[in-house]
């Protein structure tokens, strides 16, 4: 069987996807990946205090927000990372379908490359399926989008949804959103500490 069939082909703007996807971002607390995945997460909140960004360490996203998850189970929680840091740090799925957190949410933006590398073609564009491995993982709430029409859907999902779910979307190997974030790690996690103890 050619796998290759089974990857929609990438339709969707990831520099418009989040706004589209997280109508409040206010109700929740995000954490993002590499700088592409953070770039879009902080033109989504205005850099806001509700962001924690892991910026240059790849794999680490997921096991954060599970961590987030856990502590304040009364909050949303958002993972925003891609496919290059999600197949490193894998194993990490596992982790998160075993604990369960109701109210986490994965959402992974899949452009088949390592963007923070050079543009290497990536394991997704040879076929490689990230939701296939969250289900095998023991994530049930999983779901793949590739056009704009199914941005909707995947919204719903994201509210909807008992977590922990995993969301894949095939965005366009389109460079992130242009925003400037604030590079001051002690600002931000001062910041994000508050945010979190608000959370409850």
């Amino acid at each position: 069987m050619n796998t290759l069939s089974l990857l929609p082909k990438a339709n969707l703007d990831r520099r418009q996807l989040l706004a589209q996807l997280f109508f409040n971002p206010a109700d929740w607390l995000f954490v993002s990946g590499l700088a592409g995945a953070s770039k879009d997460a902080a033109a989504l909140t205005d850099d806001g205090a509700n962001l924690f960004s892991m910026a240059g360490t790849m794999g680490a996203a997921v096991p954060m927000g599970l961590g987030l998850a856990l502590s304040a189970s009364a909050r949303n929680v958002a993972v925003i990372t891609g496919d290059g840091e999600m197949l490193m740090g894998i194993g990490a799925l596992a982790t998160v379908a075993s604990a369960r957190p109701n109210k986490l949410a994965m959402v992974c933006l899949d452009n088949a490359m390592h963007g923070e590398t050079g543009g290497q073609t990536g394991h997704t564009a040879r076929g490689t399926n990230l939701e296939l491995i969250a289900r095998g993982a023991g994530i049930d709430e999983t779901m793949t989008i590739s056009e704009p029409e199914q941005i909707a859907d995947a919204a719903k999902f994201l509210v909807q949804s008992p977590g922990p779910k995993f969301l894949v979307c095939r965005v366009m190997p389109t460079a992130p959103s242009t925003y400037k974030r604030n590079m001051n790690p002690l600002e931000c996690r001062m910041r994000f500490r508050q945010a979190f103890l608000s959370a409850g």
